[in-house]
């Protein structure tokens, strides 16, 4: 039988079977997950309730927390355990080793490192497998938030409810409740001061 033509602005929704708007959520499943039909994940990722999952993800071998909402281009990898009622914007990039804890912030293209010396070959010259390199584990704590584009290095801690600034490269662990800034990451203010969830401008810290 012929698939149906789309219309432009229309996907397909596998779990229901119906055509739906791009606009609109498709159904969610008995555990409220919402996943798009065009998300790559594979069977042994594990996933909360109520989590989001845009168009052309890449999971596989990971844990999503209840209420956690994945954007469009995110690839998250083996091992990698992301918290509950996070956002992971689109483009980002969770490599293994990496626990992201409980309403964190990841905006748009923000990248993680577990391989302090990456290399392709072996000093033999032979192509480097995955027992020629130790991963390092990253952790960003809870409530934190990174900015768009930045790059967190392996070994690090992003405190609790600290803020990483656009396009940051973060070399060293991060003070709870810190904002940095710069290449690389250097100490800026304080958010102490900050309510939980005020409003707030970054101009402002």
């Amino acid at each position: 039988m012929s698939p149906p033509q789309l219309e432009r602005g229309d996907d397909f929704s596998a779990a229901s079977g119906a055509w739906c708007s791009v606009d609109a959520a498709c159904r969610a499943d008995a555990q409220g997950r919402q996943i798009h039909p065009l998300a790559c994940v594979a069977p042994d990722v594990v996933l909360g309730r109520h989590v989001r999952l845009a168009a052309f993800v890449n999971l596989y071998g990971c844990i999503i927390g209840d209420e956690t909402r994945v954007g469009s281009f995110v690839e998250i990898q083996r091992g990698a355990v992301i918290g509950q009622r996070c956002k992971v914007s689109s483009h980002t990039f969770i490599c293994s080793g990496v626990t992201i804890e409980d309403e964190c912030f990841l905006g748009h293209g923000v990248l993680f490192v577990n391989d302090r010396y990456p290399r392709a070959v072996r000093p033999d010259g032979g192509m480097q497998t995955d027992i020629d390199w130790r991963l390092e584990p990253t952790r960003v704590c809870r409530g934190a938030s990174l900015g768009s584009g930045a790059i967190i290095l392996c070994g690090v801690t992003v405190g609790e409810r600290a803020l990483v600034g656009a396009g940051a490269v973060v070399t060293r662990d991060v003070p709870a409740g810190a904002v940095v800034a710069g290449v690389p990451a250097r100490w800026m203010a304080s958010r102490a001061h900050l309510p939980r969830q005020g409003a707030w401008r970054a101009a402002e810290v």
